[in-house]
């Protein structure tokens, strides 16, 4: 599928400013060329998650871009990129507004968060922080394919998220640009101020050219619409009542006519202040956790991300594009520390149980090359073939770091794969097929560990899973991943598509090993340890005919050792390997009004999943729904964009649509979800020295309980969050 959404402007005007090296290196051609050729015009937009210079309308994906203008004005009304793709994605999960970003899906599973086509997300051990590694204002636009496909590897389950970072200078001498905004609750409460503060510039000198930035954001204390103060999760982290920065760096040598090299580095690090404690709410009187000023123990919760990529584009090696990089990327996740000593870090042999403090953090390292070259085929300019070939090399593993010692082990993983993409026009592009294979070979290495000596919670009573001996191995999967689809355009602007791709990622081995209680466990042959392996199915049309734009998108997704996550009673959840079946109807409307200026849309997701909840003896017949931890609620959004002259206006609109759970696992009726609505509005005019504008999330303060902290953990009152009430962002931005 290729609906191609792109938010806040025309795919013309978006490559114009496109941001990757791959965009930058595109062939200038005139438009005769392309009676020869099916390769790209330099007008248009090349989504570099896609592995293509092909143009989205010949893909059989689902492609939504959101470019810098519309990136900004989400991040300026809800303060993250994450916050703006869940925003204007109606089959993504709502934010939790935390650091951790557990439980947010797309279409159901979880997404591949990356860096232009680096990998964020660490599955091995799946800290969930892979949405805030490099600050919003030093990316370009943001690539979203849908759906389980292994166009970038590991991970991409539930589809791409891809942050394109901002280019290379066009123009000759310094240019650059500035951000200073300023942010406060409804209430004006002391504690509520944050700013941000950024910078970019920006040389170019002949065939060298060089960017620099930096950014510094202090969050202040996020208040509800009855003006308390939203809890605190001291564990899982928080982005209010913190402070981050960010320092990004690109240098790159245009070589030849055709090719360039480009480092990129960015490091990027986010502190909790550990000033507040959570207060517990009352579920049963709908009072959400809260906060009050405190001295938690230990560290605060912490996210650190630092990266450096090299790469080289060329588009005209034999008549071909050339693609070819190479990466390093580390993180750690620190989570913080709980006033009561966690049950699961208690050790007699250190200190009397009770009494023993530790936190955990996660450390993962990654070393990756990704190199692809694409032409047409010489004597049948109407195949485009693809041939490539990617390897990384990650390393994780989570440690207590107040007692140095291993709750999960070590987990070296190793991957492999090459792979061949084919697209072919038929009958002058009214028919297009495409298809695909990678041959992914990848392996897991685990050393022989031992299990922490401690007690914890299964959900039904206290258990010893403690002090047990694992024999480590080296468990691996060698399979070859499909894709393809089909396209058909009968007239200009209507399209119709079906297509199938598979997509895989490695089980949260990290939950696994660490839970491990049969003595001589041999990880060799311990299956909860196997991949995750999903298919995705789509079948849909999309109109784009003058003022109106359409698309609906059917699309249906099964796994047969899946993964679900159970909440224990400890606060710790645990990983369930079953079958998973996910479908869903996602459909979407445009309409440029005869108002000048003046456009609307809408957005509609609904979605339904489910899975096998028997653990003994497994069936294959999907009996439970899956709750709000594995799958998003169906939503609607409806949003009116104004433009004219120096004004620029936007109103947006989501409505969470309430939903139950069922099945045969008697899903806990405290789960439901009742929905809510929420409304934003933004305003930029434009001066000769800059742009003002000002922006209101939750325009009319209402409050509500979060959609992941309604639907989970039904007992813990000190995981019932609140939704921000209305809170304003004032900010000037001016280029030069």
């Amino acid at each position: 599928m290729r609906r191609t959404m792109v938010f806040g402007a025309s795919l013309t005007a978006l490559m114009a400013g496109a941001s990757g090296a791959l965009a930058q290196s595109q062939p200038q051609t005139d438009v005769a060329s392309d009676e020869r050729t099916d390769m790209p015009q330099d007008r248009e937009v090349v989504v570099t998650a896609a592995r293509t210079v092909l143009p989205p309308n010949a893909l059989p994906l689902t492609i939504d871009i959101i470019d810098k203008e519309a990136l900004d004005r989400q991040i300026a009304i809800s303060g993250s990129v994450t916050d703006a793709v869940a925003t204007l994605t109606p089959s993504f999960s709502p934010t939790r507004g935390k650091l951790s970003g557990a439980g947010e899906t797309l279409r159901g599973r979880s997404p591949l968060y990356a860096i232009n086509g680096i990998p964020q997300t660490t599955p091995l051990r799946d800290g969930s922080r892979d949405g805030f590694t490099i600050d919003g204002f030093f990316v370009d636009r943001v690539e979203l394919i849908y759906g389980s496909n292994a166009l970038q590897g590991i991970g991409g389950t539930g589809g791409i998220v891809n942050q394109v970072t901002v280019g290379p200078p066009t123009t000759e001498g310094l240019s650059g640009r500035t951000l200073v905004q300023g942010t406060v609750a409804n209430g004006f409460e002391s504690d509520s101020p944050g700013g941000k503060v950024a910078g970019l510039v920006q040389y170019k000198a002949g065939m060298f050219d060089a960017t620099v930035g930096a950014s510094y954001e202090r969050r202040g204390v996020f208040y509800d619409a009855r003006r308390r103060r939203i809890g605190i999760n001291l564990t899982q982290g928080e982005t209010q009542d913190s402070r981050a920065t960010d320092v990004f760096a690109r240098l790159g040598a245009q070589v030849r006519d055709s090719g360039r090299f480009d480092l990129i580095l960015n490091r990027y690090e986010l502190n909790g202040e550990g000033r507040f404690v959570p207060l517990a709410g009352n579920r049963l009187t709908g009072l959400p956790t809260s906060a009050v000023r405190g001295d938690p123990p230990g560290k605060p919760a912490a996210n650190l991300a630092e990266a450096v990529s090299l790469s080289y584009t060329d588009h005209d090696v034999a008549g071909g594009n050339l693609v070819a990089q190479l990466f390093f990327n580390r993180t750690y996740d620190t989570f913080g520390g709980e006033p009561n000593p966690i049950p699961t870090f208690q050790d007699p042999a250190i200190a009397p149980v009770g009494t023993l403090f530790d936190q955990s953090e996660n450390r993962s390292r990654k070393l990756g090359l990704r190199a692809s070259y694409e032409r047409a085929v010489p004597g049948f300019e109407a195949l485009v073939a693809t041939i490539g070939f990617d390897a990384l090399a990650d390393k994780s593993e989570q440690r207590l770091i107040a007692t140095n010692r291993v709750w999960v082990p070590p987990a070296d993983f190793r991957s492999l794969a090459p792979f061949v993409q084919a697209n072919l026009k038929l009958f002058d592009g009214v028919v297009r097929l495409a298809g695909g294979a990678r041959w992914e070979n990848a392996k897991v290495r685990i050393a022989d560990y031992r299990t922490l000596a401690s007690n914890t919670y299964d959900g039904r009573n206290l258990a010893t899973y403690g002090g047990v001996s694992v024999k480590g191995g080296e468990p691996g999967f060698n399979r070859i991943m499909a894709n393809g689809g089909v396209i058909v355009e009968p007239l200009t602007g209507i399209r119709a598509y079906a297509s199938y791709a598979e997509g895989f990622t490695m089980a949260d081995i990290g939950r696994i090993t660490r839970a491990v209680d049969t003595p001589g466990t041999d990880l060799s042959s311990f299956r909860a340890i196997d991949p995750v392996i999903s298919n995705n199915r789509e079948i849909g049309v999309e109109v784009k005919r003058g003022p109106f734009d359409a698309s609906t998108t059917y699309f249906w997704s099964t796994s047969n050792n899946g993964q679900v996550l159970l909440a224990l009673g400890n606060g710790i959840f645990q990983v369930q390997r079953q079958r998973v079946e996910i479908q869903g109807l996602e459909i979407n409307l445009g309409l440029r009004t005869p108002v000048p200026g003046l456009r609307v849309t809408t957005g509609y997701a609904h979605l339904i999943g489910r899975y096998d909840s028997d653990t003994r003896n497994p069936d294959g017949i999907v009996d439970t729904d899956l709750d709000g931890t594995n799958i998003s609620p169906d939503r609607m959004n409806a949003a009116a964009d104004f433009a004219s002259g120096p004004v620029t206006a936007r109103v947006q609109t989501q409505m969470y649509l309430s939903r139950s759970f069922h099945g045969k696992a008697k899903p806990d009726p405290r789960n439901n979800f009742g929905g809510y609505t929420v409304t934003d509005a933004y305003l930029r005019y434009q001066t000769r020295f800059g742009g003002l504008s000002l922006s209101a999330q939750n325009i009319f303060n209402r409050f509500y309980i979060d959609y992941n902290s309604d639907t989970r953990l039904p007992n813990d009152n000190f995981a019932f969050f609140a939704g921000r009430g209305r809170t304003f962002t004032l900010g000037w931005d001016a280029r030069w």
